[in-house]
């Protein structure tokens, strides 16, 4: 009996000393970090709280932004704790953009009753694409002739003032707006993520992209340059209906996981909150002279009395030849083989100059390659430019009236004076590819552009069609004239 009243007496004594060691290990952590160390806002400042923030009291000690967006798109539920969300859109579909004053009172007093500008960019999440950013969009130009990527639903938005979008920057859109009223961008994207994706095998995936929004307000001189705050959101674009499709199948694949696994992932928020970023770099247009406004016909297309013609607007810049030189270093080659859409075929190249590149002959290329590749590779190399299968020179006729009128008031009858003109290439011989080429040329809209008609004998007003076009000659020139469509608000572009 004895023996058995030992034991407790020994745990006694063994517990006491764990006692007392548990309590010198915590003295003086209180002292260390003080009373009011410990924030509840650091908790809430992990990626699993983000979405919950803007509904939670905020801690005076953190840095409070002035501006809030929330993008009207669920969030995918198949996204790890620590990783950003992802929303899927669909292509052209509206999505409503809250633009919400988050300020504390007293809190940048300067812009109080006064409108801030916004930008809303759509760009690259791959920092891989970002650095042939200008390759990519002009490839999509390309492709899709007198598309934007991004627009405005401006019949849907709510606040917006003075809605603009620069026919150089197809991914961009901006507008002023009072942070003390009600806003809402509805913004619709055209791209989607599979059209910058290398096509090989079908179902490839697509890229992701980024929806950032930069605010800027006025400084003494009335020009939005002084930047406010900038916040941006990852998302991925579908063809309609889509992105519904994949959130569903993201959400079918999540509720099949187990438990633990699930555990792993955040949930399916209703809406997408931007998170703060830093302002993007590429801002030079902002000082610059006013984009064409939306649906401000006058800015873009101005008609006169009877007929008129459009103001003058600068050639596009075009695009500078990406051509390979024979002093390009190995590591500048596989550069050049990444710009132009050859990433499969670097490691073959790995120690390539320039020089040795040029050397390859069509068979040697087509042999390394294959023949689609090939083809593409020996004629990238050459520096091949594919001629337009019809070449039309355009020139405006208020030009024309102009210089008539100088030879009359000088008496010069001896035509010394001369026209510029501007070239329009034509690929598919169509009545709507020239009528894109032209609008793209005046920096409008298709839509803004009726019809085009042909000046024939006796001045008779010939309705252009695609066998028309077909016929046209080579180099052909015509004056442009413009007249008021009778029945709706676009122009009828003559031809003479």
């Amino acid at each position: 009996m004895a023996w058995a009243l030992k034991l407790p007496l020994a745990d006694e004594v063994i517990e006491s000393g764990l006692v007392q060691d548990f309590d010198a290990s915590l003295s003086g952590i209180g002292q260390e970090l003080g009373a009011g160390a410990y924030s509840m806002s650091d908790v809430l400042a992990l990626p699993i709280f983000k979405q919950e923030e803007s509904n939670l009291p905020p801690d005076s000690d953190n840095k409070i932004l002035p501006f809030q967006y929330v993008l009207c798109a669920a969030t995918s539920p198949a996204v790890k704790l620590h990783d950003e969300t992802l929303t899927y859109l669909n292509q052209g579909q509206s999505y409503e953009i809250r633009m919400l004053d988050n300020r504390k009172m007293g809190e940048l007093p300067e812009i109080t009753g006064k409108m801030v500008k916004s930008i809303i960019r759509v760009v690259f999440h791959d920092r891989r694409l970002q650095y042939t950013e200008h390759q990519q969009l002009e490839g999509w130009r390309w492709n899709r002739p007198g598309d934007r990527i991004l627009d405005l639903d401006i019949p849907m938005s709510v606040g917006i003032v003075d809605p603009r979008a620069n026919p150089t920057q197809l991914n961009t859109v901006e507008f002023l707006w009072d942070p003390s009223k009600r806003t809402s961008a509805f913004i619709q994207v055209h791209c989607i993520s599979t059209e910058f994706t290398m096509r090989k095998h079908g179902g490839e995936k697509g890229v992701p992209f980024r929806i950032q929004i930069d605010t800027f307000k006025e400084n003494e001189a009335g020009e939005y340059t002084e930047h406010l705050h900038s916040a941006s959101c990852q998302i991925k674009v579908f063809k309609p209906k889509g992105a519904d499709r994949k959130q569903k199948t993201d959400r079918e694949k999540m509720e099949k996981r187990a438990p633990q696994e699930k555990e792993k992932y955040q949930p399916s928020y209703e809406t997408t909150i931007l998170t703060e970023c830093s302002p993007w770099p590429e801002v030079t247009y902002v000082n610059n002279s006013p984009s064409p406004g939306f649906g401000s016909t006058h800015n873009s297309f101005p008609v006169t009395e009877g007929n008129g013609s459009p103001n003058h607007q600068p050639e596009p810049v075009a695009q500078v030849a990406d051509n390979l030189l024979p002093t390009a270093t190995p590591q500048e080659s596989q550069q050049w083989l990444h710009r132009n859409r050859f990433s499969p075929f670097c490691r073959l190249f790995t120690n390539f100059s320039g020089s040795d590149l040029l050397k390859l002959t069509r068979e040697d290329v087509i042999q390394i390659c294959g023949p689609a590749d090939g083809i593409r590779l020996f004629n990238a190399l050459k520096g091949r430019v594919v001629r337009p299968r019809l070449t039309i020179y355009v020139c405006q006729e208020s030009q024309h009236a102009r210089e008539q009128q100088h030879k009359h008031e000088n008496g010069d009858g001896t035509g010394n004076t001369f026209f510029v003109y501007h070239a329009i290439y034509l690929e598919e011989l169509t009545a709507v590819e020239l009528t894109e080429k032209i609008a793209q040329l005046f920096n409008i809209s298709p839509r803004q552009i009726s019809q085009i008609f042909k000046q024939g004998p006796t001045g008779i007003h010939v309705l252009v069609s695609d066998e028309m076009i077909q016929n046209f000659q080579d180099e052909v020139c015509f004056v442009l004239d413009t007249m008021k469509a009778e029945t709706s608000d676009g122009y009828h572009i003559i031809l003479k």
